[in-house]
């Protein structure tokens, strides 16, 4: 038996409120669930010659198929079962594919079924699945439902969903979706009744497999209110429908399904090269877990914005603290999509409202990019955030206590040269350059020794002297460098290149203690100085690659079972920073040191959530955040060139 063990399976994971998953081992463990914890249940029951056995769902009074093999890929999730004599493979199968925004952004999974007979017989199957109508609201107590089907192109289609739908109804954290319609569509009978939707598949194996299928979608309407306007996903700009799209992606489905398994190939094999099989698992359960945490929009004006939803940590929109580390992965698979992220706030940080000489924080509360929140005072979970993009010059609506200015600035500028670096336009750094200027001038002033602010790990609280904030600064500046090089201000590059590099050699000076770097330019306690990998990354040349030996090898004697903390004031780490620290280490021998721990805890810890980025080292348990777009940083070390 094979089992790829995480702490909770993806089943649907499209966007932030179409994201089901399985807290559990196999798919018969658990009631699914969206990754909030709120049961949207789905069961799954095999007929095999009159005899019912589950396949999906923990339903107790059916007896559960046997799991023979379990796997997780970077769009599947596939699971091989076997009772009375027929082995039935069921696959979830999401098209997350970054060279077809159109795909990635529809929000459609297959669910996949091949059904062969192993014991040298012919056996009746039955495959039934339904998915429960509480996928469409918030609350338990359901709402008044409407529901119908039929056929269009050969495909049979059912939906349901709201009577009254509320579009866009409320906005916050650790809640779902309480608009749209769920819904089903397969070549095979499809069902609706107020409990949901149904599929059911009759066949005859023997030694031949048999394959079926069904997609599960969900049509929100409306997915984002952009700045006052509403606007729909992606793949709907030109005004696709979803029943257009279920029916598009029934003709593409092997298509479709091949593409997804070459990516699956090429990402794992690369992982595997990097890391070995540790690796190769932190990478499969980051990159669902990664889109599904954003909704990929067309703007207005036709250009793509990327929204993050601060999923299990405040329910902001459009973070850049999220943003930042979230960039590996679109930066190794299609860079347009860190300009797409950058896109909204850069918007926001030119409107009235915003007068500050930093980068704001984010652009609103999920599903509302109204303006920033964060530092706006209480906004009540389910209410709908104000309209801040409104406001005129001089409202005073933000405490400046609650604001990262070095955090956001050095944050936008990384961002920004980055996307380009590897392969996007250009087109934000001319469109913005004065802002961008104002944001490079925050970090020469206030940079170099941060007084007290919030970073973005805000939960260890404020820090003044902070040593890791610092190196961002540097970063920034370098990178700023960089972007006006590439806008043909060569005179002025090299002031700046200069300035980046007269900070790095200070900031190398005041923070080392001995063989490491401090906390605190103070010289106390010490911490990961995750933000110095880009100078690998980008080969900036900012410090000594010895540094980066004696660092990186300073950490392993501080590692916990489960990972290395995330600095000398606590035991809990973040997963995020512990890779791209562990992505500056100069042996392998260093690397797969930092990695795996956390992979260990993937397979052992006993918090059934989604893959949390905030955890204890020593007791492998989920801290808090559950399901975050941060995951994408664990694909740091696909950007670190290969050692000479």
């Amino acid at each position: 038996m094979s089992i790829d063990r995480l702490p909770a399976l993806p089943l649907i994971a499209n966007d932030p409120y179409f994201s089901i998953w399985l807290p559990g081992d196999t798919l018969t463990d658990a009631h699914p669930v969206h990754w909030s914890g709120e049961v949207k249940d789905m069961t799954g029951v095999a007929e095999i010659d009159g005899r019912r056995y589950r396949f999906l769902s923990g339903r107790v009074n059916i007896p559960a198929m046997k799991t023979t093999a379990l796997r997780v890929t970077p769009t599947a999730t596939i699971s091989v079962m076997e009772a009375a004599g027929v082995e039935l493979t069921v696959t979830f199968q999401t098209p997350a594919l970054p060279d077809d925004l159109d795909a990635l952004s529809t929000p459609i999974t297959f669910v996949r079924f091949a059904a062969r007979a192993v014991d040298g017989r012919t056996h009746k199957v039955a495959v039934r699945m339904n998915a429960s109508s509480t996928l469409c609201y918030n609350d338990s107590l359901q709402p008044m439902l409407s529901f119908d089907h039929y056929v269009i192109s050969g495909l049979n289609v059912a939906f349901v969903g709201q009577t009254q739908q509320r579009v866009l109804g409320h906005s916050g954290d650790r809640i779902t979706i309480d608009w749209g319609y769920l819904y089903i569509a397969s070549p095979d009978p499809v069902s609706v009744n107020a409990d949901g939707v149904g599929y059911e598949a009759a066949f005859t194996v023997s030694g031949d497999t048999v394959h079926r299928y069904l997609m599960l979608g969900y049509d929100d309407i409306a997915s984002i209110n952009y700045f006052g306007a509403l606007c729909r996903a992606w793949y709907a700009r030109n005004g696709k429908t979803l029943v257009q799209a279920l029916v598009e992606f029934a003709a593409r489905k092997d298509r479709l399904s091949a593409a997804c398994d070459e990516l699956d190939a090429r990402v794992l094999d690369e992982a595997m090269d990097k890391g070995g099989a540790d690796y190769a698992l932190i990478a499969a359960a980051g990159w669902r877990h990664t889109f599904a945490a954003h909704k990929l929009i067309a703007t207005p004006e036709g250009e793509m914005a990327l929204l993050s939803k601060e999923n299990d940590s405040n329910g902001c929109i459009g973070t850049v603290d999220v943003s930042y580390p979230s960039i590996p992965i679109f930066l190794k698979y299609c860079p347009e999509l860190v300009n797409a992220l950058c896109r909204p706030v850069l918007a926001f940080a030119e409107m009235p409202v915003w007068g500050e000489d930093f980068a704001p924080h984010d652009v609103g509360r999920y599903p509302y990019a109204t303006g920033q929140v964060y530092a706006a005072g209480h906004i009540r979970n389910g209410s709908t955030p104000l309209p801040y993009y409104l406001y005129p010059a001089g409202v005073k609506v933000y405490n400046p206590r609650y604001q990262m200015p070095v955090e956001e600035c050095g944050n936008m500028l990384v961002m920004l040269e980055t996307a380009v670096s590897f392969g996007a336009k250009d087109d934000l750094l001319r469109k913005h350059a004065e802002t961008l200027r104002k944001w490079v001038r925050y970090l020469d002033e206030f940079g170099e020794d941060p007084g007290e602010q919030l970073c973005t790990d805000d939960f260890a609280g404020h820090l003044a002297r902070n040593v890791n904030l610092s190196a961002k600064a540097v970063v920034g500046i370098a990178c700023y460098a960089r972007i006006l090089k590439r806008l043909g201000h060569d005179a002025e590059a090299r002031r700046w290149d200069k300035r980046a590099h007269a900070m790095a050699k200070s900031w190398l000076e005041r923070a080392r203690t001995g063989d490491f770097t401090a906390l605190t330019f103070d010289r106390t306690g010490w911490s990961m100085k995750y933000n110095l990998v880009w100078d690998l990354v980008l080969n900036l040349n900012l410090l000594p690659v010895d540094f980066y030996a004696r660092e990186t090898d300073s950490y392993l004697p501080r590692v916990n079972e489960f990972g290395l903390p995330l600095d000398s004031r606590a035991d809990y780490t973040k997963s995020d920073w512990l890779i791209w620290t562990a992505s500056m280490a100069q042996s392998a021998a260093t690397f797969r040191g930092l990695i795996a721990p956390l992979a260990h805890c993937l397979r052992t810890t006993d918090t059934r959530v989604p893959f949390s980025d905030w955890y204890d080292t020593r007791s492998g348990r989920f801290v808090s955040f559950i399901a975050r777009s941060v995951q994408g940083g664990l694909y740091m070390p696909m950007l670190v060139p290969k050692k000479p």
